[in-house]
């Protein structure tokens, strides 16, 4: 008995992949995927709204492209007239609010993919999630402030060293917000694994205390930014066909991509991946194999506040941190998983790049009326790319019933 108990790990995976293999809910390949985004069911309700939203999607591509104009400098506005012109009038401020996406992807990604793992994939719904962000946005702050000797002064990036100034303050902070992570979820969230409404209560109590703590401890007199290294200042950039565009911006994206092919190996490729990904489907057979399947949702929810953490640091320097920006980040979060899908890291990298893509055209592809337009038709836009996605595909445009 105790021989079978105390079999070695590496003989249960064998285990693991064949449930997994096994599983009869296991996700549709990707011409799965396709069809069902393009015609669902099958029924005409079905095909009539996809249509209809391929239909506008094409237009909307079109308006970009070829129809827009830039604003008159003299004169009333006519319908075509928006900030930037068509791609083919304007095309380097266009190359730049695609690059403006995509680089803005790069962190909705990083701390949207924190959330897939613990609330897409885990079915945790933690809801402290940005104030994950914010903390460790602001101790990343602190640190630097104080190794650079900056007082109440902002900094330059000529003087924050790479890796003394901006990688150690980033690491601590990753590091202080994992702990306070574990400790949430071994104290508070463990007891109450699979009931949703109680998680969210908890951490939804959790998100205001520490909203009102870190503004009786961090915040002093408005938004705080760190300063990124001089290896990426502004005055670092990257010539990109007669643009000049910022190496920190290219830096957000290529973070991303490397956090998010490291999450793809770590859950497909690694043991305590592929305990996770059973567990989830079937946490009572998991257990049933001698796993201590507790100990490994709770490496899953250190990870998922680690990335929070990181993409607090890296949003700090990118823009900066103040009171409220917890709940924005948490918000933007939720709307990258929903619309990509529960528990898909691909679907939340779609997810985000929609959502970015949205803000970013929006703000400067709406017709203009006045000089204050159009910035604040981009959340509305956002919005409305959450619900054409929920009416068309109830679990995202890659999740699946859980």
């Amino acid at each position: 008995m105790n021989a079978t108990r105390l079999r070695p790990y590496v003989r249960r995976v064998p285990l693991v992949k064949s449930a997994l293999r096994q599983d009869d809910d296991r996700p549709p390949g990707l011409s799965s995927r396709v069809k069902s985004l393009l015609v669902g069911n099958g029924s005409r309700s079905a095909v009539v709204g996809r249509t209809s939203l391929l239909l506008a999607i094409l237009l909307a591509l079109a308006w970009v492209l070829f129809i827009a104009a830039p604003s008159p400098v003299s004169g009333a506005s006519t319908w075509r007239s928006t900030t930037f012109g068509s791609a083919v009038h304007d095309p380097t401020d266009f190359l730049k609010t695609l690059l403006d996406s995509l680089t803005y992807a790069g962190l909705l990604f990083v701390v949207a993919s924190g959330f897939t793992l613990v609330f897409g994939l885990m079915r945790v719904v933690n809801m402290a999630h940005g104030s994950f962000f914010l903390l460790a946005g602001y101790i990343g702050v602190r640190l630097q402030k104080s190794y650079t000797h900056a007082g109440v002064f902002g900094l330059t990036s000529s003087q924050v060293s790479l890796w003394k100034d901006w990688v150690l303050p980033l690491v601590l902070a990753v590091l202080v917000v994992a702990g306070v992570g574990l400790l949430v979820q071994q104290l508070l969230l463990r007891w109450n694994q699979g009931q949703e409404l109680r998680q969210a209560l908890i951490t939804i109590a959790l998100s205001l205390i520490a909203a009102d703590q870190i503004v009786a401890h961090f915040v002093h007199g408005g938004a705080e930014s760190m300063a990124w290294p001089n290896v990426l200042g502004p005055d670092k950039q990257l010539a990109i066909g007669g643009l000049t565009y910022p190496w920190s911006r290219v830096f957000m994206l290529l973070l991303a991509i490397g956090i998010g092919l490291g999450l793809l190996m770590w859950l497909h490729q690694t043991r305590t991946g592929l305990v996770i990904r059973a567990g989830v489907d079937d946490r009572h057979m998991v257990r049933a194999l001698g796993i201590r399947i507790e100990r490994i949702f709770a490496v899953a929810f250190v990870v998922g506040a680690a990335l929070a953490a990181l993409g607090g640091v890296v949003g700090a320097s990118f823009a900066a941190v103040d009171s409220g920006v917890d709940g924005q980040w948490l918000l933007n979060s939720l709307v990258v998983v929903i619309i990509g899908g529960m528990g898909s890291l691909g679907g939340a990298a779609v997810g985000a790049l929609l959502y970015a893509a949205i803000s970013n055209f929006a703000a400067v592809y709406v017709p203009t009326t006045s000089s204050n337009c159009c910035t604040e038709y981009s959340i509305i836009l956002t919005f409305a790319l959450l619900v054409i996605v929920l009416a068309i595909r109830p679990y995202g445009l890659f999740g699946r019933p859980a």
